[in-house]
């Protein structure tokens, strides 16, 4: 199957662009960022809006089209978890019948990173879009430390408490310093001898499963990610654990 973006017709290649350029905003700046958009190979291009930013910078909307398509017959993509997603109840019944104790999470949105939302989504009772947070789970104990944590005092906490998994997000990705913080982390944790003993998780809009895994964690988890994906995750790694 090839899917292309379409607007008013299916496979017209209809597509929305916006950016930022470093050029006063006029007649001349929209026909720049006309010939930009031009330039990546998109047809029928109409510069439907823009506005000054400053005096040196501003902001264009694009309305053009495009021939391309993509094969998605040719897409592979690794989520953290499978098609199964345990609901609430059916991660305590598991919990219950085959762990046989309550696990342990702590969480915390690490580094300089002051957005608790994330975080907050997952770990608070209340949760997010009608599914709840781990603290409403029966058989998780559940510790949110909030925001600007120190990698070193959200593992410090995890010792103190016997977490049995650690769960970081990562909402500012400005010039990757989640990149940075998250290498910082697992280094922290090899470094004290500690990887091997916590399953480790990371969260966030710009994060992915596969991006999770090049840093060394066990899994990551990406727009659309509830509790309910961060327990079974959790659940299965130790059900393996046990069995290994």
């Amino acid at each position: 199957m090839i899917a292309r973006p379409y607007g008013d017709t299916l496979d017209d290649g209809a597509v929305q662009l916006s950016f930022t350029l470093p050029i006063p905003e006029g007649a001349q700046g929209r026909e720049a960022a006309r010939q930009l958009v031009e330039k990546w190979n998109f047809d029928q291009v109409e510069i439907v809006h823009s506005h000054a930013l400053s005096d040196k910078y501003s902001f264009y909307v694009a309305y053009a089209h495009t021939k391309v398509g993509i094969d998605m017959d040719s897409i592979q993509v690794e989520e953290a978890t499978g098609e199964t997603v345990y609901s609430m109840d059916e991660s305590n019944e598991i919990i219950k019948a085959k762990i046989g104790r309550k696990l342990v999470i702590v969480g915390a949105c690490t580094g300089s990173d002051a957005h608790t939302v994330g975080i907050d989504a997952i770990m608070n009772m209340k949760g997010y879009n009608h599914h709840f947070g781990l603290e409403r789970y029966p058989e998780i104990e559940a510790y949110n430390l909030g925001a600007q944590v120190p990698n070193e005092k959200l593992i410090d906490y995890a010792e103190k408490v016997g977490a049995d998994a650690i769960l970081i997000s990562q909402v500012v990705t400005q010039k990757d310093i989640h990149i940075k913080n998250l290498t910082e982390f697992i280094e922290i944790l090899q470094a004290r001898g500690l990887r091997e003993k916590y399953i480790i998780l990371v969260g966030g809009s710009r994060i992915s499963n596969k991006l999770a895994l090049e840093l060394g964690f066990d899994g990551g988890f990406g727009k659309g990610t509830y509790a309910d994906h961060v327990a079974t995750f959790v659940i299965d790694r130790l059900l393996e654990k046990q069995q290994g």
